[in-house]
């Protein structure tokens, strides 16, 4: 365990349940320790927040709560109910086409030629899926991500093996193939259940325009017969249809909703994005933003030692320089003196201007760990910082450079969003290992108390780039995730998860 504090007065280190987010309202004595023996509340506390799943990255989910009273009368239930309409009327051309695109296939095995054909005829399964992805965002109240689109290749093997191998558009054949029997099965079933269900609640009303119907003792009776001799035609009986058919038609809203989540699963895994595809895509993007924010770093790097230590290097050289003349010449020793102690006041100045680019680059103190690059990180810092290291952290032998660096960085980064921004008037870093071996991670978890509100301003919004921004793609650079949640008057609380080997 690492606590550390500037010295100053102290607060209660954010999260501690004992004084969730408020600051107290003396001074404590000394710096404030947080233990990890597991009885501490602030190291319990931290453990136990900021739990709940990832939203799913291939699609977003629309759909209003319904409850079970009003499901038949909710515009969703009949939105559903449409789209089944839309997936049988659909569904006799969409798999022909199915059928059409494997049978196309297998019968241009012989021509090579032909196959460049059928590899078209998959690809064109993309065009299905579209559109049943802009049905399914009006109708089923979910939107689906794109795929990747087609690239064509150059040379006729590339484009003939990428046509016919496009897993896209084959997954959206094997949708085409699939739902075939789901749409006739959901939209008869759904079908007869409304039928059902809206002829037994207006039974009374239309029964009376029913033939007449004779039973085996010779009666007449006018209304829907059950079995030889058991008509509803009493006030009762009629009673009964109706609370039947109001059943009915809950149980048709049920069945509706039952069947349109089968084809938002589909649709979903069949025609959306797979995990894999976007997981390479992120990646993608983060390298190059990884590259773009390296290139842009060296290139301020570079202005900074031209505009600054080289500048105050070229003054020290000329100082030096006409200093030497007035000596060889015989001039005022004092002047020179004078010159040559300007000379050396400019050449500290540069030294201190070197060490912060350098300690920009990589901080020494992270030469000794990521415990003490982070006390040293609280020590400067002009609010009250409490860090908290589990020892198993180092215990098991030293962190990635690489990950040692963004988590320092992270760090550091947050504080001083909470000290420009949060007005916060303390912070909380909690630093623990999870699971063991390959799958092991850095947890980092910042929490400040102050007004909240922050968000991850991507480029392109406002004009410019948020640090989170910044921090959340160099976290992915290493197949990270940063989480953030902050609500209008705080907390803020950051949970950065690392591997711990890249």
């Amino acid at each position: 365990m690492t606590a550390v504090t500037p010295d100053q007065p102290s607060v209660a280190p954010v999260g501690d349940p004992a004084t969730p987010g408020a600051p107290s309202t003396g001074a404590a004595p000394g710096p404030r320790t947080v233990t990890r023996d597991g009885t501490a509340p602030a190291a319990s506390g931290d453990v136990a927040a900021f739990t709940g799943s990832r939203p799913d990255p291939r699609y977003v989910d629309h759909r209003e709560r319904v409850s079970f009273v009003r499901a038949p009368f909710a515009a969703r239930t009949w939105r559903e109910y449409g789209y089944l309409w839309l997936a049988i009327l659909l569904a006799p051309f969409a798999f022909t086409y199915g059928v059409f695109s494997v049978t196309f296939l297998v019968a241009m095995l012989v021509p090579v030629l032909g196959l460049v054909l059928a590899g078209w005829v998959v690809v064109g399964g993309r065009g299905w899926g579209s559109m049943y992805r802009s049905i399914a965002r009006s109708t089923l109240g979910v939107d689906v991500a794109a795929p990747a689109p087609y690239v064509r290749r150059k040379g006729f093997w590339s484009t003939l093996w990428h046509g016919i191998g496009d897993g896209t558009g084959w997954r959206a054949v094997l949708f085409l193939l699939v739902t075939f029997p789901l749409a006739i099965v959901g939209f008869v079933a759904s079908t007869v259940f409304l039928a059902v269900g809206l002829g037994g609640t207006t039974h009374w009303i239309w029964s009376r325009w029913l033939p007449l119907q004779q039973a085996s003792d010779g009666s007449w009776h006018r209304g829907a017969s059950f079995g030889a001799d058991w008509f509803v035609d009493t006030p009762v009986r009629q009673l009964a249809l109706v609370l039947a058919g109001l059943v009915v038609l809950w149980l048709w809203a049920q069945v509706t909703r039952g069947f349109a989540h089968l084809f938002r699963v589909l649709t979903v895994a069949l025609l959306g994005p797979t995990l894999s595809s976007l997981r390479v895509a992120d990646l993608e993007e983060s390298r190059g933003r990884t590259v773009e924010d390296a290139d842009a770093k060296l290139r301020r790097i570079e202005r900074d030692l031209h505009d600054g230590t080289q500048a105050r290097l070229v003054a020290v050289a000329m100082q030096l320089g006409e200093a030497k003349e007035q000596l060889a010449s015989g001039g005022d020793p004092v002047d020179a003196l004078e010159l040559v102690d300007l000379a050396h006041s400019s050449t500290k100045e540069a030294l201190v201007e070197l060490r912060e680019l350098a300690r920009g680059i990589h901080p020494p103190a992270l030469d000794n760990g990521l415990a003490v690059a982070l006390e040293t990180l609280a020590a400067r810092s002009p609010l009250p910082v409490t860090v908290d290291v589990d020892p198993a952290v180092e215990a098991s032998g030293r962190l990635a450079p690489a990950v040692e660096s963004i988590a320092y960085f992270c760090v550091a980064e947050l504080v001083t969003n909470a000290v420009k921004h949060a007005r916060a008037t303390g912070v909380y870093v909690l630093v623990e290992r999870q699971g063991s071996g390959r799958g092991a991670r850095l947890r980092l978890r910042v929490r400040d108390d102050g007004q909240g509100g922050a968000r991850v301003v991507q480029p392109g919004e406002d004009g410019h780039r948020s640090g989170l921004a910044g921090l959340a793609e160099r976290v992915r650079s290493v197949d990270g995730t940063l989480d953030l949640t902050s609500p209008v008057g705080g907390p803020t609380v950051v949970t950065v998860l690392l591997p711990v080997r890249v």
